[in-house]
């Protein structure tokens, strides 16, 4: 394989672009429609808890802000972690009594969630890649 400037190969960097561009996009539907309807109910999920209304607002740095982080690859490492806070947050607030519950069709009934909070990790952890505005 053909190594890239920062020492991985071109399939690494064309990976970590797949990945970076998947999730973020997937993320961003999200997003829009809390831009589209606003976020009331996550703010009475989180006056239920006990934690202050103005926090729903930070849903619109996990779903819109951080993935276009990712998108573009400029600071994409910190926009990963914020995806992650943002579902740890959307696990605990909505959907912490699904924990162990499967589909109907055998699947994990957070499986979505879970793959929004591990690929942020991820991409926290290996980076935006070649491919991208800033290597951080």
């Amino acid at each position: 394989m053909a190594q890239s400037r920062r020492g991985g190969s071109a399939a690494d960097d064309a990976g970590k672009l797949m990945l970076r561009v998947t999730l973020a996009l997937l993320m961003l539907f999200h997003g829009y429609a809390k831009i589209r309807n606003g976020v009331s109910g996550i703010e009475g999920m989180l006056t239920g808890a006990g934690l202050p209304a103005w926090l729903a607002y930070g849903v619109y740095i996990g779903e819109v802000l951080a993935p276009l982080l990712l998108l573009l690859g400029w600071y994409a490492r910190v926009g990963g972690v914020i995806i992650a806070i943002n579902m740890v947050f959307a696990v605990a607030l909505a959907h912490s009594k699904q924990f162990l519950d499967l589909t109907k069709t055998g699947g994990w009934a957070l499986e979505l969630q879970a793959f929004f909070l591990i690929c942020g990790l991820v991409v926290a952890l290996i980076g935006p890649g070649r491919y991208a505005v800033n290597n951080r």
